[in-house]
């Protein structure tokens, strides 16, 4: 039966992005789309419809993108006020709520699809929410949102300072959007002048610089991997590869690890791992060394006596192009990882990489075994953190994944 005419336009769809969103995936690519029955701006909603006029979703249209339109309901009914976006706050803080308990202190709040927010990432960082918007439908809606988000938060008894919109990555130029960064301004309050923040996760402080720091200023999808980590650690010598702020390190020290050493590339890193150990007292307790991971595991001989190894390094992949280079990535550091470690000894290894799939990634790993004459026991496999959403059916959600090995 063909739709009843609403007051938006109409896109015709083909049968594969039908079939796609039936599937419960968001997007529709430009090269689905058929028809459209009018003339429209981008960022507008548009109501798709299948080849036999049937209602299929209603969502963001961008004729910029590849991503030609992004749909963000699939009920006819829907009208696209404050009140709709308020209901869709509301029902992803109340999911946090449920899924992290009262751990709020840190934590994302909004995760883009899988909230059905597309573009939308929004991390609280104590009473600071930082903000990174990508498609070009949240931009324009971006007044009715946010404050609908400190409102809902503050009902909660969560005070709010401000927001902050790290929007300085490139994609917002495919999205024909400006790129910047800076404080939102929120009516009713003053913006701080500060632009870093102290965060709790695990009982563990850190200090968070949400305006140059990667991604949104710290990354929380590995809260509870870095706590598992620390159950294992205790009176074992530990070294923590790409540590970034210090967080699998200090977790290991927390978790009663004899010895902690704590290795970066970058010297900012360091410093920042040290600021943070400062911050929890107990700087005197680890290493800190600035050096090219993969130089300093091809340097050692194992000696060196440590028996937990962990690997968290960036992203090798952000495309399906470059994933055969990762997979060597990934292969040479595990590789060298488990030749260092002794009988019994332990491996935390890990991937944030979409694309570095879980079965790519542990066929790396038992190649890597092979080849290193070992055989590895898996303890644990884990992903990000509840708050990090994976919705089924929408593979981009699922990016992260973390391994807890023993060598034996």
């Amino acid at each position: 039966m063909a739709m009843k005419k609403r007051n938006y336009v109409m896109a015709q769809v083909s049968r594969k992005a039908e079939n796609s969103l039936a599937a419960g995936h968001p997007w529709i690519y430009d090269t689905e789309i058929q028809s459209l029955d009018g003339t429209l701006s981008d960022g507008d909603i548009v109501d798709v419809i299948s080849g036999r006029g049937k209602y299929l979703g209603s969502g963001f249209y961008n004729s910029n993108s590849k991503i030609r339109i992004r749909v963000i309901s699939k009920n006819a009914n829907d009208r696209f006020d404050e009140a709709f976006f308020e209901r869709r706050v509301r029902y992803a803080w109340e999911y946090r709520k449920t899924v992290m308990g009262e751990d709020l202190d840190c934590c994302r709040i909004i995760f883009g699809e899988a909230d059905t927010f597309p573009g939308l990432t929004v991390d609280k960082f104590h009473d600071i929410l930082v903000t990174q918007t990508l498609s070009l439908g949240i931009e324009l809606r971006k007044d009715i949102i946010f404050p609908l988000i400190v409102k809902v938060l503050e009902e909660d008894g969560f005070e709010i300072r401000g927001i902050y919109e790290r929007n300085d990555v490139h994609v917002r130029e495919l999205e024909g959007m400006q790129q910047g960064k800076g404080f939102y301004p929120l009516p009713d309050r003053q913006t701080p002048e500060e632009t870093d923040v102290v965060i709790t996760e695990n009982g563990i402080r850190y200090n968070v610089d949400f305006e140059n720091g990667q991604k949104t200023g710290f990354f929380l999808d590995q809260k509870y991997n870095r706590r598992a980590l620390a159950k294992i650690a205790r009176g074992r010598n530990v070294l923590d590869c790409f540590t970034h702020t210090g967080s699998f390190a200090m977790n290991a020290v927390m978790g009663g690890a004899a010895r902690v050493c704590a290795v970066d590339i970058s010297q900012d890193a360091v410093d920042m791992a040290k600021r943070n150990a400062a911050l929890n007292g107990i700087e005197d307790r680890m290493e800190f060394v600035c050096a090219n991971v993969f130089d300093l595991l091809s340097g050692m001989t194992g000696r060196e006596g440590y028996d937990l190894i962990i690997l968290d390094p960036p992203a090798f992949t952000k495309s399906r192009t470059t994933v055969d280079s990762a997979i060597r990535g990934y292969k040479e550091i595990n590789l060298r990882a488990m030749k260092l470690l002794p009988m019994g000894g332990y491996l935390a290894t890990c991937s944030c990489s979409h694309f570095m799939t879980e079965e790519l990634f542990e066929k790396m790993l038992r190649d890597a075994a092979l080849d290193a004459h070992v055989s590895l026991r898996r303890i644990e496999y884990r992903q990000q953190a509840p708050d990090h959403p994976v919705l089924y059916n929408v593979p981009e959600t699922e990016y992260l994944k973390f391994y807890l090995f023993q060598v034996v």
